[in-house]
């Protein structure tokens, strides 16, 4: 590290895979904390010596052998540390002041701190207690695909037969001469891998996904109850839906089904790729609806949605995240999901070969509306492509963003955020408290505005329970943007509501939180 790459990260603030901290003496628990909650997602890298603000305060220049010492022997402590996380320190030397850099590497393993289970959002800490939550964590940590899971009393009397031949005639039509189709039934079972064993425990017989793709409905939702596609269209109806299609059937059906869905309410705008006139439209319903189906996680409750408005179509649902944040050609390494399910769809020619998709919906966003989609992925994958040029929507009216992506691309994540709370919230938690962390802010100021146009800190933890060095922080910069007014000192300081503050995302959100949380 050099003071160049220091200045570097300064710029940057801190993030996912980047925390500031004060040190003292020695580091104190929260930067801990910090550590399990690396180690738990991406890693990254602790600063010792530098404020929340950016600003360097540097540690102790006597004492960096003893504080680097105290690091290691806490992160090997089996006391604390269960198991042991994996990290490195460093010291240099800016503008006089000694910085300690702690750099935190992702583990395979879920890493606890004094017993409790830390995990990254943004740039907070999150303690988790959820089942849900933690379990969606080992599902990203495994290596065990959940549509590898072997039901030992299911038979193909479980099976549709007509399914069966569909995907052996599909196989034959993409390629001639396809092995599958001369092959008997069992055969074909286990070339596609949908019979299989289990070599760790001897189990053999039908897998998750030969009952998604292959299996009867009534089937299918007794061995995966959760699996559903909620597909809705908010155009003029956008508290509800103006239609809405529910489906909940094998993944060969599903796929028609949510296909025509798109298909039908999106306006089919035809384009030149190279010389040939082609349909977006097309690319964009199959692209989509295949990597919704190809690549989600389908032992987690989250409920999968495809939503369509004035701005873009967009996908939401639960994910086995290999990475992170936005998704850009180039800074990813394509990794399947589900590769038992991917191999079929490519086998039958609904889908093309791995990390083709997201090329193939870049190109048809452009023919379709000139604009860039956006990938973003994490335990909740979602895409947004756009539909409208920029500037104008479907009605020929002046959209406020130049970019008419962004308005989806926001409510994508809310509708992402609103999922992970309607999975997570307890009945005897702080009313907030299991809402990521901005997001439980934003809910406790907006209700507290709503009530009486005060907000102050002891209130917003009660609502939260997160600390009060972030709550300030955040009530500190909505200060700085004129938003409220600080009246009283220390222990009776109240913040004061300006007109400058919006509270647009409270009132969008209140109701479908709050229902879950009175």
């Amino acid at each position: 590290m050099t003071p160049d790459d220091l200045t570097q990260v300064l710029r940057g603030g801190e993030s996912t895979t980047v925390e500031f901290k004060r040190c003292g003496d020695l580091p104190h628990a929260d930067t801990f904390e910090t550590v399990c909650s690396f180690s738990n997602r991406m890693g990254g890298d602790i600063y010792l010596g530098i404020d929340d603000d950016g600003d360097v305060s540097g540690v102790d220049k006597s004492r960096v052998a003893e504080i680097e010492r105290n690091i290691a022997n806490v992160a090997n402590n089996r006391k604390l540390f269960v198991p042991a996380p994996t990290l490195e320190t460093e010291h240099c030397e800016y503008d006089g002041r000694m910085i300690i850099r702690i750099w935190v590497a992702p583990s395979s393993s879920v890493i606890r701190f004094k017993g409790v289970v830390y995990d990254r959002i943004a740039d907070a800490d999150i303690r988790l207690e959820s089942d849900i939550q933690i379990s969606q964590m080992y599902i990203r940590k495994q290596n065990y695909y959940s549509e590898r899971r072997i039901f030992r009393y299911i038979t193909p009397f479980d099976l549709r037969a007509d399914l069966i031949a569909r995907m052996r005639d599909m196989a034959v039509a993409q390629r001639a001469g396809h092995p599958w189709g001369t092959m008997s039934n069992d055969e074909l079972f286990r070339s596609a891998k949908l019979y299989d064993r289990d070599y760790a425990t001897g189990e053999e017989g039908f897998n998750l996904a030969a009952v998604l793709l292959l299996g009867k409905d009534e089937v299918i939702s007794s061995v995966c109850p959760s699996y559903v596609t909620d597909a809705l269209v908010r155009r003029d109806d956008v508290d509800r839906y103006d239609d809405r299609l529910l489906v909940r059937t094998n993944l060969f059906d599903a796929y028609d089904q949510l296909t025509g869905f798109v298909r039908n309410h999106l306006p089919d705008h035809f384009a030149l790729n190279g010389d040939k006139r082609t349909s977006p439209r097309e690319i964009i319903s199959r692209e989509l609806v295949a990597n919704s189906l190809m690549h989600r996680e389908y032992s987690s409750p989250v409920v999968a949605r495809i939503i369509m408005d004035n701005q873009s179509v967009r996908t939401i649902n639960a994910s086995r995240s290999f990475f992170e944040g936005r998704m850009r050609l180039g800074e990813f390494t394509p990794m399947p999901k589900n590769p038992i399910i991917a191999d079929v769809f490519l086998q039958t020619g609904i889908a093309e070969k791995l990390g083709s998709g997201l090329r193939t919906l870049i190109k048809a966003a452009h023919m379709y509306a000139g604009a860039e989609p956006e990938f973003i992925d994490g335990d909740i994958f979602t895409a947004a492509i756009p539909t409208t040029h920029a500037g104008v929507s479907d009605d020929s009216t002046v959209v406020s963003s130049s970019n008419p992506l962004s308005n989806g691309v926001e409510a994508a994540h809310k509708d992402a955020e609103v999922q992970r709370a309607v999975m997570s919230v307890g009945q005897d938690e702080p009313r907030y408290g299991r809402l990521d962390p901005e997001w439980a802010i934003r809910m406790s100021i907006g209700r507290q505005v709503e009530a009486c146009g005060v907000v102050t800190v002891p209130n917003i933890i009660k609502d939260t329970g997160l600390d009060a060095r972030m709550v300030r922080k955040r009530l500190n910069r909505m200060v700085e943007q004129g938003q409220f007014v600080v009246e009283g000192k220390t222990k009776n300081r109240r913040y004061v509501s300006t007109p400058k503050l919006n509270l647009r995302e409270y009132e969008d959100n209140k109701d479908a939180i709050n229902s879950m949380v009175s």
